[in-house]
């Protein structure tokens, strides 16, 4: 059995936030959870082209806009599945920090981070 608490994980700073890596590919799962922090008032442009990535909001407001530029509002209780290595913008409210419980598919391993900036999705 595996048991974990959230200071004991590994935190990534991974672009505009925190991802606290609870399961990682070494741990032999075959999925990644993490718990993370988008930073208020940030947007990042993310595609995972490796992995599928479900993620449901625990705490804060956001969005995420798909490439056609369809907004969906995220906030507590929403889930999200990014089922076609969808690339897509995250954007975190002005005002306070998104936290996000996702589940990566197949598992990170543990130490990603991504390079935000440039044009284009940042991805791994």
């Amino acid at each position: 059995m595996i048991v974990r608490q959230l200071d004991e994980v590994p935190c990534v700073e991974w672009g505009n936030g925190l991802s606290r890596r609870f399961l990682v590919a070494d741990d032999g799962m075959g999925y990644t959870v993490t718990d993370t922090l988008v930073s208020a008032g940030t947007k990042s442009l993310l595609e995972y082209k490796n992995h599928f990535e479900a993620c449901y909001c625990i705490s804060g407001r956001g969005e995420v806009v798909d490439m056609a530029g369809n907004s969906t509002p995220v906030s507590p209780g929403t889930l999200y599945a990014l089922d076609r290595n969808d690339a897509h913008w995250l954007i975190a409210h002005p005002e306070e920090d998104l936290r996000l419980i996702c589940v990566f598919s197949p598992a990170l391993r543990g130490d990603e981070r991504h390079s935000l900036g440039d044009d284009a999705a940042s991805h791994y």
